[in-house]
């Protein structure tokens, strides 16, 4: 395969040539270093292979946070004419519906940081307590559950169709919260009928967990507000405690994507469809087997975000224990919940007219402008919460949508820092270390499953994320709203 050419056509923009095997440019953004580090990456390869697959509209495009996945790199997007295009599971992943829910709370940094005197350990004030009230009411790591909740088989089946709506309906959560959830928190299109023994086998005792690899809850504190009207309406005032959700559909969403490759691999053998790479096999989306991952993967996106809404309600819950006060009295509310692995069906025009794509987002998040019908009325004079989490050593930031991303990116922006180290390389580069007393001397305290999981997500492993979101702010796909910063995390 040739060498990848790149050509600047913007600050932080870069085309890659349109090839003959190409059916349209890759767009890459990213700034002159990351470029550099890229060249060679396998990334930068996938960004060109999803750009051969059929139906593709526009472009290939990457975000900032782009790094090697399956078949489509992570931080990659695409779009396909939803009449006569493709669906395809690389494009969305394995974990289905990652993504990031964010709270908002009246209580004051300083309130939980109080020690009964200079000398004594953080890990016995109000954030100590909470930290180890989280981590013993959430389930977390490998194999962990809560005993004291059981879901039938056919509660599941509800779930993966009704989404929040089915979690708060049995009292895990409050009405008003739906309003602060992608699509309200239930993705229509779904249907359970699509999904194996094996995946809702591996559901069953998985919803309402935390989950391992880079899944966190994070509280930290708003530590700067750049748009101070739009921090406002988001709820977020300076100093104050926040706390950030950051998982998705755990086994029941990679069991899903496992069926549906199998599946996709056989049909494309048996069709002698050539692919790129056979990590990208794909079906039409009116297809027989395009249909039926469509309605299993939106299942699974209706698992995830019902998900995060049973661990908000043990965030409330843990919050109310430490604190003896009420979530309603700590206004303890959802600032807005996002999902990062999904396609969507969205409406978009090209050329002139109108047309109904499938838009993928693989490791990215929406980012509607204000005005957009999909937005919450809360939000629809400023535009859509756009949740960026760094790493657990140093911030996160959250954004909001412009008009700018709906012509370049599909309504897209990145959605994280980007892992710079695979996991087993973050374990060999942080031998010797003391990680968690590193993080407790920054005022940082952090409890996981297992030490392995801590040392895979050091901060080295990723890129530093206020790189990533000032080359998206830079780009003009979205805007600063607040930086928060971590004060206690817990890992899987």
């Amino acid at each position: 395969m040739a060498e990848i050419r790149l050509k600047q056509i913007g600050a932080y923009k870069w085309q890659m040539q349109q090839e003959a095997d190409m059916n349209v440019p890759g767009i890459v953004y990213a700034d002159e270093r990351m470029i550099s580090s890229l060249m060679h990456d396998e990334s930068l390869k996938q960004v060109r292979n999803v750009a051969m697959l059929p139906g593709i509209i526009n472009a290939s495009i990457a975000m900032p946070d782009i790094h090697a996945g399956y078949g489509f790199p992570i931080g990659g997007v695409a779009a396909f004419d939803s009449s006569d295009g493709i669906i395809s599971p690389g494009g969305v992943g394995y974990d289905i519906n990652c993504g990031v829910r964010l709270l908002r709370t009246d209580i004051p940094k300083d309130s939980i940081l109080k020690t009964q005197d200079s000398k004594t350990d953080i890990q016995d004030s109000i954030l100590g307590r909470l930290v180890d009230r989280l981590f013993d009411n959430i389930p977390s790591g490998v194999g962990s559950r809560r005993e004291d909740i059981q879901f039938s088989k056919a509660d599941l089946d509800r779930i993966a169709l009704n989404g929040v709506q089915e979690i708060i309906s049995k009292g895990f959560g409050l009405p008003e919260d739906i309003q602060r959830i992608e699509a309200n928190g239930t993705i229509s299109g779904a249907n359970p009928e699509n999904v194996s023994q094996r995946a809702r086998e591996r559901g069953h005792d998985q919803l309402g967990t935390l989950g391992s690899g880079n899944h966190f809850v994070e509280v930290g504190f708003v530590e700067e507000v750049y748009d101070q009207k739009v921090a406002d309406i988001f709820g977020l005032i300076k100093n104050n405690i926040t706390v950030l959700i950051h998982t998705g559909s755990r086994g029941f969403g990679y069991q899903i994507c496992d069926d549906n490759l199998r599946t996709l691999q056989s049909s494309a053998y048996k069709q002698h469809i050539v692919l790129p790479d056979r990590q990208l096999v794909w079906a039409y989306f009116n297809s027989k087997e395009g249909r039926q991952y469509f309605g299993a993967m939106n299942a699974a996106a209706n698992f995830a975000f019902a998900n995060r809404q049973l661990i908000t309600h043990w965030v409330r819950e843990s919050f109310e224990q430490v604190t003896g006060e009420t979530a309603d009295k700590l206004g303890m509310r959802i600032v807005y919940d996002v999902a990062h692995n999904i396609a969507k069906e969205e409406t978009y025009t090209i050329n002139g007219k109108q047309k109904k794509l499938m838009v993928h987002r693989k490791g990215a998040t929406r980012a509607f402008p204000a005005g957009h019908p999909e937005i919450p009325e809360a939000y629809r004079s400023t535009g859509q919460p756009v949740l960026i989490p760094g790493d657990m050593g140093r911030y996160s930031y959250v954004l909001v949508g412009t008009e700018q991303t709906l012509s370049e990116t599909f309504g897209t922006v990145c959605h994280g820092a980007g892992r710079l180290m695979s996991r087993g390389q973050a374990v060999r580069s942080s031998k010797g270390r003391q990680v968690i007393k590193e993080l407790k001397e920054k005022g940082i305290i952090v409890k996981g499953a297992t030490r392995a999981t801590i040392n895979e997500e050091i901060s080295e492993a990723y890129k530093d994320v206020a790189n990533v979101v000032d080359i998206v702010e830079g780009a003009g796909l979205a805007r600063k709203v607040a930086k928060l910063r971590p004060l206690g995390v817990i890992k899987g």
